[in-house]
């Protein structure tokens, strides 16, 4: 069997667009599955090619609703079963990473959840970027190669060539991701101190760190309504930031966030392709990671190290 023949890669209905970039760059057909749908709303998987042998790529991000999850799960178990000879997981979004923890009583902790439930499925690597919290990798009994969204989000921003340029965090707990990038463009640090009424209401907002005439560009992991960036992006400007700018891995973008957006202070909002954005605002821009994600595919492969692919 040829190096070239002895992987396939192969897609769930949500992430088909970015498994074809995935193959155009790869060099290699999008493998041929089938996903029959029952009128009551199950569905079931079926490879339509033999994939005895073979290292199966499964290209999909699990974000809402539960059935881009279910379809990746069914996908692993009809590979184990079609004597695959690994099955690895690329999984661009990971849903439910935000219960990463027992934040208060009597919770589940979803994270490690769909975690046991990949495992149990059958899965022998997971290829994923920028999860809500690293240690979620600590979840997989598997090995779980972790890629970040900074590789294209670094080269886009560094193309505005910006000068007075700040990095803000929206929130504390993104402090660690915005001072990485502060760190490479050898530039200050602001942080928002936000309080919430409750899920995705913000109630206060402070901003720590001066603002006035820079260019401000506010990194996080993923935007899901924009209540909190929003917020952050118009008092920036009301504290004199020049330009406001927002950059993150994940476009969630759910209920009201494409309005907020486009009636915020915020210059443009920067996404990868990680999910599929549907709605038209005209402050989104989307940049692709299938060429990243083809090159950790190549190296998984090649038993190649994968550490190079890390701009930061």
């Amino acid at each position: 069997m040829s190096e070239k023949n002895s992987y396939m890669v192969f897609s769930g209905t949500a992430t088909k667009y970015l498994a074809e970039r995935i193959c155009q760059s790869l060099g290699c057909p999008l493998g041929q599955l089938q996903i029959t749908k029952f009128s009551d709303g199950e569905f079931a998987v079926s490879y339509e090619e033999s994939i005895r042998g073979r290292d199966i790529f499964l290209v999909q991000s699990t974000f809402p609703n539960s059935d881009n999850l279910m379809e990746l799960l069914l996908m692993i178990d009809a590979a184990k079963r079609a004597s695959a000879r690994t099955i690895n997981a690329v999984i661009p979004y990971f849903g439910w990473a935000r219960q990463d923890r027992k934040d208060k009583p009597r919770v589940s902790i979803g994270a490690k959840l769909v975690a046991d439930l990949l495992s149990a499925a059958g899965v022998n690597r997971v290829i994923t970027m920028d999860l809500h919290a690293d240690q979620i990798q600590g979840f997989f009994d598997v090995p779980v190669d972790h890629l970040y969204a900074s590789n294209v989000i670094i080269p886009y921003l560094e193309s505005l060539n910006l000068d007075n340029l700040v990095i803000a965090s929206p929130d504390v707990g993104g402090s660690k991701r915005a001072n990485t990038y502060a760190k490479y463009f050898g530039c200050p640090l602001v942080l928002c101190n936000k309080t919430r009424a409750r899920a995705n209401v913000v109630a206060t907002m402070q901003i720590i760190g001066e603002v006035e005439g820079k260019n401000v560009v506010i990194v996080d992991d993923m935007v899901d309504t924009a209540g909190t960036i929003t917020k952050a992006a118009d008092l920036m400007k009301e504290h004199g930031a020049t330009t406001v700018r927002a950059c993150a891995s994940h476009c969630v973008m759910s209920g009201p966030a494409s309005d907020r957006v486009q009636e915020s202070a915020l210059e443009e909002i920067v996404f990868t392709d990680s999910i599929p954005y549907t709605q038209r605002c005209a402050k989104v821009k989307q940049l692709s990671v299938a060429d990243m994600f083809a090159e950790a595919i190549r190296r998984v492969i090649d038993n190649k190290s994968i550490s190079d692919l890390y701009i930061i």
